[in-house]
């Protein structure tokens, strides 16, 4: 380091990065400082300026007894030990001692008494938190929260129908009833006479009961913005892992457009974002989310992009320019190993790239502040016709929610519109065939537009709310499906 650099570094300020202290006085003080920066990427310590950035400086006395001092705390007060290397700067001042400590790699680091320190901006704070401590050891690859057995749980929790399913697709033969619980414990799946984590998100009759928070929150909104406020469409999808897949990726695909490609007027059409890139953001989000937080896994789905977000940001040292080029860490391998053979996952880190291939248009967003990982995938501009005169005003919702030019898969009056084609059905049956289990979702967002909007009415007017009840098209609802191609 040059004098000029020095100079540069001390006018900006303490930091994260950058910490200043006049001299070293207390050993414990000085380790704590080295666990810090070890356990929060790395930093410089510089010895002979004070917190004001003025450079007091050193005798070479003093830089004699600092070094000897330093090798001391760094060996004996910091475990595991690190090895920080140390720069000697002279100034008219007098020396500055520029002591370098480098990221840890086998987090987390303790102090003498035990205690694990991290960076608090240009200060440092004492980790007391028992979910910021598993994450730690998490991140270091000490344990894996999969493999933890889940307390309460028994072998009587599991599917056994599924659990045989999946051992005869496996191992080609059905599993023995005298071994079940052998073959549970060889799995990963049973430990200590408890189901792991593993065992219960992937076998677990009720896994929610146990990890209530191991769900996804799927919302689907007619803006851009989160603070919308009203919704298009949303669902809590729980059970198995295999099931939250299915749901989420059903969720997303009832929620986009299909788009024609050049294919016959009367087919269906292709989903505007391959559904390969889906696939692989959503098993990316189940089998590598941080199973030690408390937060669950999130679909927002906007007019514009969708967002797949998982807990827990990228293990270690991984970038997300890494797992573009296919690096990969297993947070969860008891998970990913039994992934393979029940989603479309293989776990040699291509899952990335494959998705990338399919659609360009995602973004990675790794936030290790906020300790979680976004998918950001960009929808193209649908393209949308009038189907509505202007002043209809939107079916009936606020003008800023709703507009009238809609598009005929991704609006849910036409979505409603298109299955009563055929005939009168009850809400039930609409529901259904639409896939909307939230009631009042289906009301405000589907039902009760159509209605205000003259394109569906009640087969008994009169009694609104009998059994009997059904829904059908009015004569204008028929004449505008007449003009919207293809079927939901």
């Amino acid at each position: 380091m040059h004098l000029e650099e020095l100079q540069r570094i001390v006018a900006c300020g303490e930091d994260s990065q950058h910490q200043f202290k006049r001299e070293i006085t207390h050993l414990d003080s000085l380790a704590a400082e080295l666990v810090a920066q070890t356990n929060s990427g790395g930093g410089r310590i510089f010895i002979g300026v004070e917190d004001d950035g003025r450079i007091s400086g050193l005798s070479p006395q003093q830089v004699r007894a600092f070094n000897q001092l330093l090798s001391n705390a760094a060996s004996n007060n910091v475990r595991p030990p690190i090895h920080p290397s140390t720069r000697n700067v002279a100034t008219e001042q007098g020396i500055v001692m520029v002591v370098t400590v480098a990221d840890g790699l086998n987090k987390p680091y303790m102090d003498a008494q035990g205690r694990v320190w991290v960076k608090n901006g240009a200060d440092k704070r004492h980790v007391t938190s028992r979910e910021e401590m598993q994450r730690m050891f998490l991140n270091a690859g000490l344990i894996q929260a999969d493999t933890l057995p889940v307390p309460g749980t028994r072998v009587a929790d599991v599917d056994m129908a599924a659990f045989d399913r999946y051992y005869r697709q496996r191992f080609g033969q059905p599993c023995p009833e005298a071994e079940q619980i052998a073959s549970l414990t060889s799995l990963g799946l049973l430990k200590d006479q408890q189901l792991t984590l593993a065992g219960v998100l992937l076998f677990g009759l009720q896994p929610q009961r146990w990890l209530p928070v191991c769900m996804v929150k799927a919302v689907a909104f007619y803006g851009n913005s989160i603070g919308d406020t009203q919704y298009q469409d949303s669902e809590d999808i729980y059970g198995a892992l295999t099931e939250q897949f299915q749901r989420s990726f059903a969720f997303i695909k009832r929620n986009l457009h299909h788009v024609q490609n050049g294919r016959g007027f009367n087919t269906l059409g292709e989903l505007e974002v391959p559904p390969m890139a889906l696939e692989e953001l959503l098993v990316n989000a189940l089998m590598h989310r941080d199973y030690f937080d408390s937060a669950s896994i999130r679909i927002l789905v906007f007019r514009d992009r969708i967002e797949i977000i998982s807990p827990g940001h990228l293990p270690g040292d991984l970038s997300t320019d890494d797992i573009q080029h296919g690096k990969t860490k297993r947070r969860n391998p008891i998970l990913s190993e039994h992934a393979a053979h029940l989603l479309p996952y293989r776990g040699l880190g291509s899952g990335i790239h494959r998705a990338l291939q399919a659609w360009p248009q995602i973004e990675l967003q790794d936030h290790r502040s906020g300790n979680e990982f976004r998918a950001v995938v960009g929808r193209p501009k649908p393209q949308t016709q009038v189907i509505a005169p202007a002043g209809i005003g939107g079916y009936g919702l606020s003008p800023e929610v709703a507009d009238p030019v809609a598009d005929p898969v991704a609006d849910p009056v036409v979505r409603l519109l298109r299955v009563l084609v055929d005939g009168a059905l009850a809400p039930s049956e609409i529901q259904r065939i639409l896939g909307i289990k939230h009631r009042p979702t289906f009301r405000a967002n589907y039902l009760h537009p159509a209605l205000a909007a003259g394109w569906a009415e009640m087969t008994l007017p009169g009694k609104p709310n009998s059994r009997l009840q059904r829904y059908r098209l009015t004569d204008a609802g028929h004449r505008l499906m007449q003009q919207q191609p293809g079927r939901p």
